[in-house]
């Protein structure tokens, strides 16, 4: 038997110590942060969403033009220091149409996600939880809906509500729901049978805590990839309806208006078209990177 002494508690030196202290281990969503910082294209559309943005809120406040200022002496001038965009046929600033417009399109594609994500994710959270014969009812009537192009719906209900900034959310909240609910089911359907859901169940918790505070949670990654997904689904949606004249009436000024009333004088002056194509084209990759880069980085699976 070893013989214990003084000597035997004096502590090691630095070289013969085999304890490791570790780091405290880095949560999911910090996880995700880093994956997603490391995502070059994703973060160039975050920069690209983030400038969009700070621009439709502050910039008509930088210039003392208006939207519908006009002026025909100024008319159809090309891009110069004074009109960085040029000016349209009525001589109004086609930057600060362009800037202005933004503030329409964008607005249209976040609020029609939002509704998007609020018929979507409770309709499908109820399919998906309850099952059985309540879910094949309600999935029948999403499948109906799903194989009828959705903006062949937006279409005919923006002839029948009229052209106009509220109907247009509308149409789009009514017409587009039906992926997000498909996708929140398949969620719920998955996720019901885990351990955890389980064990809800022996400590007494009913069907709605399951589902608000065990359930969609959980399901929080797709829904966050589909929504942003849909933003610029929604975006491109408003400047055809706006293009074809179901848009935005004027004198409100949308991407979609402001490419309708350049393609008329696109031989001439080119610029007119170039410029609102030119933001809705940026938009629309900048969230399709986002999207892409979000759907990588909350990917469970993809840690390293």
């Amino acid at each position: 038997m070893m013989e214990l002494n003084a000597r035997s508690f004096e502590p090691l030196p630095r070289r013969e110590r085999t304890e490791t202290v570790l780091p405290p281990a880095a949560s999911h969503r910090q996880k995700a942060w880093r994956r997603l910082r490391e995502n070059k294209p994703a973060m160039l559309g975050l920069c690209l969403i983030i400038l969009m943005l700070s621009a439709a809120i502050a910039g008509p406040w930088l210039s003392p033009l208006s939207y519908s200022d006009q002026n025909l002496q100024q008319a159809n001038q090309p891009p110069s220091s004074e009109h960085w965009f040029g000016t349209d046929s009525l001589g109004r600033d086609l930057f600060i149409r362009v800037v202005y417009g933004a503030r329409i399109s964008l607005s249209i594609g976040i609020v029609a996600s939002l509704i998007n994500l609020t018929i979507g994710v409770v309709y499908g959270g109820i399919a998906g939880f309850l099952g059985g014969r309540a879910d094949r009812i309600m999935m029948s009537i999403v499948d109906v809906l799903y194989g009828i192009p959705a903006l062949l719906y937006v279409i005919l209900l923006m002839v029948v509500l009229e052209p106009g900034l509220t109907n247009i959310f509308i149409a789009l909240g009514i017409a587009y729901w039906l992926g997000m609910a498909r996708i929140v089911r398949g969620q719920i359907l998955s996720l019901k049978e885990r351990e955890y859901v389980l064990a809800a169940r022996v400590i007494g918790a009913g069907n709605r805590q399951i589902l608000l505070r065990h359930l969609l949670p959980n399901c929080l990654g797709p829904i966050v990839i589909t929504m942003t997904l849909a933003i610029p689904e929604a975006i491109f949606t408003e400047a055809f309806l706006s293009f074809i004249g179901l848009g935005v009436a004027a004198p409100m000024a949308s991407w979609g208006v402001l490419a309708a009333e350049g393609v008329t004088s696109l031989r001439s002056y080119p610029f007119q078209l170039f410029f609102p194509a030119l933001a809705i084209s940026m938009t629309m990759l900048a969230f399709h990177f986002l999207g892409d880069g979000l759907r990588d980085a909350l990917d469970p699976r993809n840690g390293r």
